[in-house]
């Protein structure tokens, strides 16, 4: 398995769709002001975060159980910017859709600026043949609130291609997160 260089990721961009909407180049400002950079790297991609957050809370005096996801536990945010409160979590999506090729694994690690600012990005692997926005997961690890920036990147998409194909895709077995769009909650 070999990690995937920016020409890779360009010409599955153009010629599959694998990134959509796709930035051939690393953006540093947007209409004159500076942004958290996103697009195209030496070996990933810097994807976007959307505007459409979900930040837990304890309001409802909800229990966050995977298996019985109760939609009391967040509060629904759509903004240019998302403060997650001390030592919580929020959940929002990718900008880009993607459509991972059936010989290739995707791994996402979070920016180095949020990363040092107490903030995690975690997203599991996207996997031979998923498809869909990506439903990304903050945790503010800090005392204090935290902002996330909508529409800059957030986190680096690594391209790992097999030089072989899978026996069983995402696509073949069914998972229950294919095709998804929008904010996806945990599904059991």
């Amino acid at each position: 398995m070999a990690i995937k260089s920016d020409g890779w990721i360009q010409r599955m961009a153009s010629e599959m769709g694998m990134i959509e909407p796709f930035e051939p180049e690393q953006v540093r400002t947007v209409n004159g002001q500076r942004v958290i950079s996103f697009g195209t790297s030496s070996y990933g991609y810097d994807v976007r975060c959307a505007d459409e957050f979900k930040v837990f809370t304890n309001i409802h005096s909800a229990t966050v159980d995977p298996k019985a996801f109760d939609e009391n536990s967040f509060v629904d945010v759509k903004s240019d910017v998302c403060v997650i409160p001390p030592n919580s979590f929020a959940l929002a999506r990718t900008v880009e859709y993607f459509r991972i090729p059936r010989s290739v694994l995707t791994i996402c690690l979070g920016k180095s600026t949020y990363a040092r600012c107490g903030i995690i990005v975690n997203v599991t692997p996207l996997e031979p043949e998923w498809e869909g926005h990506v439903t990304l997961e903050f945790s503010n690890t800090t005392t204090l609130p935290a902002k996330i920036y909508a529409n800059e990147g957030v986190a680096q998409m690594l391209f790992f291609e097999s030089d072989e194909i899978c026996q069983t895709s995402y696509l073949d077995r069914g998972g229950k997160y294919q095709g998804q769009t929008g904010v996806t909650l945990p599904k059991a």
